[in-house]
């Protein structure tokens, strides 16, 4: 993907996570051990789905796109960040830094929309669990899918060439480990009105249609939880919803905080941190949130890692 430069800049520098020398080998090995536990796991996870005839139902079927989406979102910003780590050259081409800007963007809304559909699937095998399979049918997993990337391919796209609208003049510094939009917009020297009313208008609806039915799903699975007469069938389905709740908030407050605060409330050293825990953290915590306490997936991943331990070399 090239994009036409309609600036005086060839290259951005990106600052990277810490000012000198001193921590860049600590911070190299720490997030390749994070980047690398989180491809395996979500790999595995995609795997032993596909692997598995029994876990050909909808909500592993989600699981394994949120694995895919996860696997791709990481890689379009820790592998370079690493690399500017090693090569002590924090450059990076104008193309690149909007192709990266792309792919992370597209990625990222992919995510928030999975959450959302596992949130619905969740809804219905909860409150409405006989007629479960003819609502969650394979037709509409494929359509809720195909609507996901479509429409964010779409999004990433109108934020990406917007950002190609402007100039950037003298300033070309990124107070970031890779290309994000709230940092690009602060280095151009054009009107960026537009830019932030589409953060503001299209994002927010982006962001807040599958956050709403999130909620919406959640309100109606606590009602029907406080129905069930069994003490223990009630901490049983709260353990589960807390699990994927806490990835939500997680998720989404950080996705919030960076992008849909006052500009005047932002500074460099909190939106990295906030980065750094939907970008790293989160794709790295949800193989072990979605599997540690469910017990076919921990079957099937322990059947599959047999498998590889046992094939002859």
């Amino acid at each position: 993907m090239s994009w036409k430069n309609q600036t005086t800049i060839s290259e951005f520098i990106l600052l990277g996570l810490v000012e000198g020398s001193e921590h860049q080998q600590l911070l190299f090995w720490l997030f390749l051990f994070m980047y690398l536990v989180t491809v395996i796991g979500n790999l595995l996870i995609i795997i032993a789905v596909a692997s598995n005839t029994h876990l050909h139902t909808p909500m592993y079927f989600f699981l394994a796109n949120l694995s895919f989406a996860d696997i791709n979102f990481i890689s379009t910003t820790v592998p370079k960040m690493l690399v500017n780590m090693q090569s002590q050259n924090n450059s990076i081409s104008y193309s690149d830094c909007l192709t990266q800007l792309y792919f992370f963007i597209m990625f990222g809304m992919v995510d928030e929309f999975l959450l959302a559909m596992m949130a619905y699937d969740r809804y219905v095998a909860i409150c409405h669990p006989l007629h479960y399979t003819i609502v969650m049918n394979p037709q509409l997993c494929f359509l809720l899918i195909s609507i996901a990337w479509v429409i964010n391919v779409l999004y990433s796209l109108l934020h990406t060439l917007l950002l190609n609208e402007l100039v950037f003049c003298t300033k070309n510094e990124i107070s970031h480990f890779f290309c994000d939009l709230i940092p690009l917009l602060k280095l151009s020297c054009s009107d960026i009105f537009i830019n932030e009313l589409m953060i503001l208008i299209i994002g927010g609806l982006a962001g807040l249609i599958p956050l709403f039915c999130i909620i919406i799903s959640y309100v109606h699975i606590v009602l029907a939880i406080l129905r069930i007469p069994s003490a223990k069938g009630k901490q049983k389905a709260f353990s589960t919803c807390s699990s994927h709740f806490s990835v939500v908030s997680l998720f989404f407050g950080t996705i919030f905080g960076v992008y849909f605060s006052p500009s005047s409330n932002h500074s460099a050293r909190s939106d990295i941190i906030a980065s750094v825990m939907y970008t790293v953290v989160t794709p790295m915590l949800n193989p072990f949130i979605y599997t540690l306490r469910n017990r076919d997936m921990k079957a099937a991943l322990g059947r599959l890692l047999n498998k590889i331990i046992d094939q002859p070399p």
